[in-house]
């Protein structure tokens, strides 16, 4: 069993980060836990094969995980051609060939008001992002290259790849596993890269799939210690996740946390997608579906960021057309929901109203839209007869936790250092300080059904209100206002700080008590 404390000034308490539940009240015996983030593809010319189900691979996960419960568009099953688009779509297009909103980097760095942020040279510019996914992508360096070509983005600094926890298995087309984490990969590179155009990118391949339980994660642990150890990255994205009730034990899940216990302490920060199973998640066996409540690890880690899921309509130029609302298409829905492993830690104290005693996720959300997905270029063979280089598009909280690990890495850059302890800073702040509320939708999930189940059902999530909400957190941001906030600037106008000798930023100073104003509590 692992606990942790930040460190406090002297005299003031430690901050409380979760002690396991179950040293208060034993309620694993009705743990859930959620999938790991994975992305959902619908490709322009995507394998559809014999049923919509292949339309929808989900990334990162194998195959037969895909989940049949939600209906799928007949436009979807018709549409049978295997190429992707050659160059980019347009929103229009998709709309044209799927009914589904797409959207490329322009739309979504306007969408989140980048460009103030951009135009003062804050770009992430000497940070470092960590994305960590099975297997990687044999093509990642081509394809993040075109895909800048593509978009008018300049390459990162660099973009490195490092395999810790030893080599991984050669690339197979033929493993839909394989496809699946190479698709993964390349949203969470880059996606982290459209938001933080300027930072540098590490990508940590491990040579285990994570997938249900504790499988995968031992070597995912060690790659991000050795990552640590090294000090190599300012943040650090996992588009992936368990359920917390398909794990033996919850000793088994303290007993991973060791990164993450030295992450704090190096103020690093660690994001994760919140799942895209909406109030539910899969069974050990990967096909099924709990029929009850239930949350995944690592987002539910008091020490992990938790990235939800919105879905956002926007105009070709990427102005708003209506109000964010929580992810729930035919697709999928954000994933959100209380631990059944770790207790409300301090940094909820304010929002205790809605998550009792209970870790409360997700704590920040972007769009994760399957019917608003991002678009990415990729050229590895996924397996599909005719299979060539192109464009498609992805959505799922997959894309939500990389692209906010861009918004850290600008915080970072703005501040010239680390974000002091990320989760106690955004619950530090008010909705004047760049977060934006979300008041409309739910993350209930259904109807579905289980192999060999005859009985159909449907999880009821939780509702988007005023405030903090288990379906989308604090809601989203502006991004002009809230890396600031996260940086310590104030409000209103400021001056980017000037960096003579680009370098990573000083990480070794004393933590912060979180400070400010707080947000509206539903």
């Amino acid at each position: 069993m692992s606990r942790e404390c930040s460190k406090g000034r002297a005299g003031s308490p430690k901050p409380h980060y979760g002690l396991p539940v179950y040293e208060r009240e034993p309620m694993f015996n009705s743990i859930s836990i959620r999938r790991p983030g994975r992305a959902f593809t619908v490709v322009a010319a995507a394998s559809l094969l014999a049923t919509a189900v292949a339309l929808l691979l989900a990334v990162g996960r194998p195959a037969g995980a895909l989940k049949t419960v939600r209906p799928v568009p007949d436009q979807l099953v018709s549409f049978t051609d295997h190429h992707l688009y050659p160059t980019p779509p347009t929103t229009d297009q998709c709309l044209s060939d799927f009914q589904l909103h797409c959207y490329s980097p322009a739309q979504m760095q306007k969408a989140y008001d980048l460009a103030p942020l951009f135009a003062s040279g804050i770009t992430g510019r000497g940070q470092t992002i960590v994305i960590v996914d099975s297997f990687g992508s044999p093509t990642i360096q081509n394809d993040l290259h075109v895909f800048d070509q593509a978009f008018g983005l300049p390459d990162p600094p660099s973009l490195r790849v490092f395999q810790p926890a030893g080599p991984v298995p050669a690339y197979d087309p033929s493993n839909g596993d394989m496809v699946g984490w190479a698709q993964e990969t390349t949203l969470d590179v880059e996606w982290s890269h459209v938001m933080a155009p300027g930072a540098n990118i590490v990508l940590l391949e491990t040579p285990v799939s994570e997938t249900e339980g504790v499988t995968g994660f031992p070597e995912i642990v060690a790659a991000e210690n050795w990552a640590l150890s090294h000090n190599i990255g300012d943040v650090i994205s996992m588009s992936f996740g368990a359920t917390e009730q398909t794990f033996p034990s919850p000793q088994s899940v303290y007993a991973l946390r060791s990164a993450f216990i030295r992450a704090h302490a190096q103020h690093v920060a660690l994001l994760s997608s919140s799942g895209d199973d909406g109030a539910t998640d899969s069974e050990l066996d990967l096909v099924s579906i709990y029929p009850y409540r239930v949350t995944s690890w690592p987002t539910s880690d008091p020490l992990v960021t938790s990235v939800g899921g919105t879905q956002i309509t926007l105009d070709d130029s990427g102005n708003r057309l209506a109000p964010d609302v929580v992810w729930n298409d035919p697709y999928g829905a954000g994933g959100g929901g209380l631990s059944t492993l770790f207790s409300r830690p301090d940094f909820q104290s304010r929002v205790a109203n809605v998550v009792g005693r209970q870790r409360g996720v997700p704590d920040i959300s972007m769009n994760g839209a399957v019917d608003g997905g991002v678009i990415v270029y990729t050229s590895f063979d996924n397996g599909d007869p005719g299979n060539t280089p192109g464009f498609d598009f992805y959505g799922g909280t997959s894309a939500s936790s990389p692209e906010f690990a861009g918004i850290v890495a600008l915080a970072d850059q703005l501040g010239g250092r680390r974000v002091d302890d990320l989760n106690a800073r955004l619950y530090s702040l008010d909705y004047q300080h760049g977060l934006v509320d979300i008041t409309q939708g739910n993350n209930t999930y259904g109807p579905f059904q289980n192999p060999g189940d005859p009985s159909t059902y449907t999880v009821q999530g939780f509702d988007a209100t005023p405030g903090y909400d288990l379906a989308s957190g604090l809601g989203t941001f502006d991004a002009a206002q809230l890396v600031p906030a996260l940086a310590g600037h104030p409000r209103g106008p400021w001056t980017p700080p000037h960096f003579p000798n680009p370098g990573p930023p000083s990480h070794h100073g004393p933590d912060r008590p979180s400070d400010g104003h707080h947000p509206r509590h539903g």
